[in-house]
């Protein structure tokens, strides 16, 4: 056994988790559309049908097995996430029909953005309480680092193997690496573990509610809308860049080159909001997490010159690095913990959801004659609206108390 501090230990299997469920997000899958349409002979059109389907039928699927890590140890669960994604990840290398890309594609984002992520932010969430902050941001970094190093490393890949003899070698260091990080960071680790503060015996302490009651609380629909802001608009924005870039004349490497921007101040955004979260609390940092992505909508309806691409994706950054850690914190201060994997199988069901709907909204728009600059108009009204009634019911985000 590996010789670290158990807080150490979990954060490091979060961590690698948050990295490893890249496997089944959009950029990395993205890399293979090119290979895979040019093999099965499909369109753009019929790859992103297909795409945004599998997403759906992934995201209803979640709602119910992310429910159970609420009911079994953690090692367990995390085990049989494990296989799944290795046999997803297997599975896709033998892709030879639209309806088998269908079928790996619905496993991948099950299995990759979907489980992955739940599991390595519900453990953080249910572990950590009084430095949730940090421990979230910290594993959040797992995803940038992928976001930095995968593109050009399977890009080199391409050059080398086939697009299938690569998706072979990920599963076969799915099944390799990953059973040994769990066996060397959570394998002690038990539904009621927490991590030790001193100050514990004078904290209060908070109803957990259970998915059930959450659903009839008003509040959650209201904070759902605005955590679901940034997904639903980001999406839509990644995946019809070039749209974006024609409409506004910029040159074909803007964009692109715009997003080292938006990689750096996501970055700097989870670094800083980890400390926030931990000193003011989420719930009362979600007023403020979509004016980031609002003033990015602003510049994308006045400005045409190509410097506020960089200033457009760096805000968006901004939001995204808040949201990543808000979207687990928030539901834990309000919730509790006891029964925060169901809550979170339903939220992260949703976010899976609200990419779909960003990318259909997005090309619905297009369809239909708006500019760019309509649709920004439509994503900031979004934004206003879901914003104005959190300023409405802010008051009231609050935790129930219980007594000691």
């Amino acid at each position: 056994m590996i010789n670290l501090k158990l807080n150490k230990k979990v954060i490091i299997f979060g961590f690698i988790f948050t990295f490893f469920s890249s496997f089944g997000q959009s950029f990395f899958l993205g890399l293979f559309n090119a290979p895979i349409r040019n093999e099965l002979g499909i369109t753009h059109g019929q790859f992103g049908s297909i795409y945004a389907s599998a997403t759906i039928f992934s995201s209803l699927l979640l709602i119910w097995v992310g429910k159970k890590i609420d009911d079994y140890r953690i090692l367990n669960y995390s085990l049989f996430v494990v296989i799944l994604l290795f046999a997803s990840s297997l599975f896709f290398s033998f892709i030879n029909s639209i309806y088998f890309l269908a079928i790996g594609i619905f496993f991948m984002r099950f299995s990759g953005q979907g489980l992955m992520s739940h599991t390595s932010t519900t453990t953080i969430s249910r572990y950590f309480e009084r430095s949730r902050g940090k421990a979230l941001s910290t594993i959040w970094f797992g995803l940038s680092t992928a976001e930095f190093i995968l593109p050009v490393l399977i890009t080199y890949f391409f050059l080398i193997y086939s697009w299938r003899t690569i998706w072979q070698g990920i599963a076969i260091l799915i099944i390799l690496f990953l059973p040994f990080v769990i066996l060397n960071t959570i394998k002690s680790i038990k539904l009621e573990s927490r991590e030790a503060d001193p100050n514990s015996k004078n904290k209060l302490k908070i109803k957990s509610w259970r998915r059930r009651d959450v659903l009839r609380d008003y509040r959650f629909y209201i904070v759902s809308l605005n955590m679901l802001a940034m997904p639903w608009i980001a999406t839509g924005v990644f995946v019809y860049q070039s749209f974006i870039s024609d409409s506004k004349m910029w040159a074909i490497y803007t964009i692109p080159k715009a997003f080292m921007v938006y990689s750096i101040t996501s970055i700097a955004t989870l670094f800083v909001s980890g400390f926030l979260v931990d000193k003011f609390t989420g719930r009362k940092l979600i007023l403020y997490m979509n004016l980031p992505l609002l003033l990015a909508m602003i510049i994308l309806f006045h400005f045409n010159h190509e410097t506020f691409a960089y200033i457009f994706l760096g805000l968006i950054g901004v939001s995204n690095g808040l949201a990543n850690i808000l979207g687990s914190s928030t539901w834990a201060e309000i919730y509790g913990v006891k029964y925060i994997g169901s809550i979170k199988a339903l939220t992260t069901a949703f976010m899976v959801f609200s990419t779909a709907f960003g990318t259909a909204i997005f090309g619905l728009l297009i369809d239909k004659g708006y500019t760019i600059e309509n649709i920004a108009f439509v994503g900031a009204a979004y934004v206003v609206i879901s914003l104005v009634l959190l300023i409405l019911i802010r008051k009231t985000i609050e935790p129930v108390r219980l007594p000691n």
